[in-house]
């Protein structure tokens, strides 16, 4: 139809033609209803020039080009209409015109589901949204494409691409099973989604790059194989309401200086972050619920957060913050945490103000190196390690800080630190309430200390200044009650009447370990006995390189890095533990702790990303370990491109450039870890030791097991024992064998099932409850 034609069509077929099924230019106006076309060699329903459309109940099928293409200044309403099987976009919108698609289903598309590219300009004619072809609707909703009430399903791309200088909406639609983003908004587009469901999409959900803005409502973006959101360049996100849940890769991850602003909405249920923000990425959230994530709910490098009110839990760390910028916690709960609930990076002067942190697996709140952070009004309990950790260096500003219920310290101050506390209460500490490095110089100031059995531990050398603290129903008391405030011009480190107290802080210098009790719990291990060997005359030729250095000879050429090569549930992980407080006492690495790290860790999303992410990592692992378990994964078998590589290339000049800083384990499969190191010449330079660890025998089995039981206050018959001996020895050795891991699975169905026997019992007896007998010993599979 050309020209000003005005055509009705109704359950017309139109098929196998050599051209577009239908073609409207000029300034027609067609209407199609309940029609079919299919079998066409080009684009079924193509609108050109300031043609309009309405077509309601019709179907385009199995088209060599695109379903509907819409260009120039033409646009319509497409209604109930189905687009499949096509070898380009379903849809493609190329046009000044705002074209409406409401209840129609786009699906097994060869390209993208919808293709929206060109310039909407201002002032633009308005979309036709009415029967009506003549009556133009009005208001800034109108002024863009609309997709209303749609489905878009299997995709040979994105299932929704916008790109150029776009506006579009899409609301209560969706996307599922796409084969690479489920929206991507490219350029400078604007897009609108209200409440649409994006599922089960190959790449990202939603990709916002360039210059791009997408304004999200009430939607749901779910089961992504990549991330849930990714915003690079300059793009921008603002996401009210709805969730981002279950993606293979970070839910939120923010980079280049694109902006995101969440609030009311879930992330949840990830192997990596919920939120990262990274580079000069800048991130507001407000009533954000951050839940399930792996390894840190909430992490910052080098960008900029404000989160208000929102909460992180359930995660492996709480918050991680590493910034130059001066991030902020206003009103936030973090709780449930694997690790540290808030982890202030070095020279991070970010300020957490309200809120509480609570049941964390470590520290409540971690203040590292040179950090100046402010706290202010936060409430930190039932921690597994410190309430409060100022590291070396940090100065922090801690004012109406509520601490209690602490497996070790309240408030533990770290060799060289400094700064402010005050008006704050601690309260309930497994460890002194208090404790202070030496060197370390804090001010506490109008604090209370009660109802915990110390309050104070000094080591040599520490200087903090108290006044006006006080202390109520402390058992062991070190810290004068009621200090005198000290006056303006006091000495500064002078110390007001305190006396050093008894060990028991909770970050306690790994060099003030000593070497043959760490040796001694190695040997406590049940087998290993090639392993321990191996470390032992690794532990005594850095002794001697120690001393060679201290007496001013040249030290011999020594690689640190090691190979773990043995199945799963062998002690690699305990061992590699070992390692670096072994490292740290003999003074070859300043801290000793150990940073577990996967595939998952290391390695990115995109093409760029995976430096970074490696770097993060290694970052963490400066003065320690890291150990990087089934290392092989970042090799996969007969993937030569794979980004993996990248991270072994990261990896090796790391490696290079913090040589006696850091100390990688590479653990895995034996023959994999061949493979891996063959892969990058560096790392065999760099790898030049593998510890092989053996499969346990079945006597070493029973003694995990005895171990355990010893542990939990159990006691085992002898024929229980030699029944256990037997069960080990009949287990295959396959590849769901799990050492350590089984011997483990192994005991705690023998307390199941001593339990069920006891329970039988009339009147158990003390020896009842703790003995176990060879009829509670396992007889099925482990």
């Amino acid at each position: 139809m050309t020209g000003d034609a005005n055509v009705t069509l109704r359950r017309c077929d139109v098929s196998d033609s050599e051209g577009a099924g239908a073609h409207l230019t000029g300034t027609s106006r067609t209407v199609l209803v309940d029609c079919t076309l299919r079998g066409i060699d080009g684009d079924g329903i193509r609108l050109d020039d300031d043609a309009r459309a309405q077509c309601s109940g019709t179907r385009v099928d199995n088209v060599r080009g695109r379903g509907l293409h819409v260009g120039g200044a033409a646009s319509g309403v497409f209604e109930s209409c189905e687009f499949q099987r096509t070898g380009g976009p379903a849809v493609q919108l190329e046009t000044l015109g705002h074209p409406v698609l409401r209840d129609c289903r786009i699906h097994d598309a060869g390209a993208q589901g919808v293709l929206a590219v060109g310039t909407a300009a201002p002032g633009a004619v308005p979309a036709v949204v009415g029967a009506d072809l003549d009556v133009a609707a009005s208001g800034e909703d109108e002024q863009r494409t609309r997709v209303e009430s749609c489905e878009i399903v299997r995709t040979g791309a994105e299932g929704v691409l916008v790109a150029g200088d776009v506006r579009i909406c899409l609301a209560t639609t969706q996307v599922r099973d796409t084969r690479s983003s489920g929206i991507h908004a490219a350029g400078s587009a604007q897009v609108t989604l209200e409440t649409v469901r994006v599922a089960d999409s190959e790449g990202t959900a939603l990709v916002v790059t360039g210059a791009a803005t997408a304004r999200v409502r009430d939607t749901v973006l779910t089961r992504s194989r990549a991330n849930g959101i990714h915003v690079s360049g300059e793009g921008t996100v603002v996401l009210t309401g709805g969730e981002v849940s279950h993606t293979a890769f970070t839910a939120v991850h923010l980079s280049g200086g694109s902006r995101a602003t969440l609030s009311d909405c879930l992330v949840s249920t990830t192997p990596e972050h919920g939120v990262r923000v990274v580079e000069r990425a800048d991130l507001v959230g407000e009533r954000v619920r951050v839940e399930g994530a792996r390894s840190v709910g909430v992490s910052v490098e080098d960008g900029d957060l404000l989160l208000r009110d929102c909460r992180v839990s359930d995660s492996g760390a709480g918050v991680c913050l590493s910034t130059r910028h001066r991030p902020l916690l206003d009103g936030c709960e973090v709780s449930g945490i694997a690790g540290t609930g808030i982890e202030i990076g070095p020279r991070t002067d970010a300020l957490v103000r309200g809120g509480q942190v609570m049941e964390t697996g470590s520290a409540g709140i971690f203040v590292d190196e040179g950090s100046n952070a402010s706290l202010e009004d936060v409430t930190i309990t039932d921690t597994g390690g410190s309430g409060l950790v100022v590291w070396a260096s940090a100065g922090p500003r801690v004012r109406s800080v509520t601490i209690a219920r602490t497996r070790k310290n309240g408030v533990y101050v770290a060799d060289g630190a400094a700064g402010l506390i005050e008006t704050s209460t601690v309260s309930e500490t497994e460890f002194p309430a208090i404790y202070v490095g030496a060197a370390a110089t804090p001010l506490f100031r109008d604090c209370l200390v009660h109802d915990t059995t110390a309050d104070l531990t000094l080591t040599d050398g520490a200087a903090p200044v108290f006044e006006g603290c006080s202390t109520r129903a402390v058992a062991t008391s070190s810290l004068p009650a009621h200090s005198a405030r000290a006056d303006s011009q006091r000495t500064p480190g002078a110390v007001t009447e305190v006396r050093a107290g008894t060990a028991g802080a909770d970050e306690t210098d790994p060099r003030e370990e000593s070497l043959d009790d760490l040796l001694g719990e190695l040997a406590l291990l049940v087998g290993l006995e090639r392993v321990k060997d191996e470390v032992n005359a690794l532990a005594n030729l850095m002794r001697m390189v120690k001393r060679r250095q201290e007496a001013g000879l040249s030290a011999p050429p020594l690689s640190r890095h090691l190979v773990f090569a043995g199945n799963a549930g062998t002690g690699k992980t305990t061992v590699a533990r070992l390692y670096g407080r072994i490292l740290a006492a003999l003074g070859l690495l300043t801290r000793g702790h150990l940073v577990e790290a996967s595939r998952g860790d290391l390695v990115g999303e995109y093409v760029g990303h995976t430096a970074p992410k490696t770097q993060a990592v290694f970052r963490q692992a400066i003065g320690g370990v890291l150990f990087i378990d089934e290392a092989y994964a970042l090799v996969p078998h007969g993937q030569g491109a794979d980004f993996g590589q990248e991270a072994v290339s990261t990896l090796v000049k790391l490696m290079e450039d913090h040589r006696d800083d850091v100390v990688v384990i590479a653990a895995g499969y034996p023959r994999d870890m061949e493979r891996l190191i063959d892969s990058n010449p560096g790392l065999a330079s760099r790898f030049t030791r593998t510890l092989t660890f053996a499969d346990y025998s079945s006597d070493e089995l029973v003694g995990i097991v005895c171990r355990l039981a010893e542990l939990y206050d159990y006691q085992l018959a002898d024929s229980a024992v030699e029944q256990l001996g037997d069960y080990f020895a009949g287990i295959p050795r396959g590849e769901r064998f799990g050492n350590g891991r089984t011997a483990r699975q192994v005991f705690q169905r023998m307390t199941e099932n001593q339990a069920q026997r006891v329970a039988g019992l009339k009147e158990p007896g003390s020896q009842d409850l703790t003995l176990v007998l060879p009829q509670d010993v396992p007889t099925g599979p482990p």
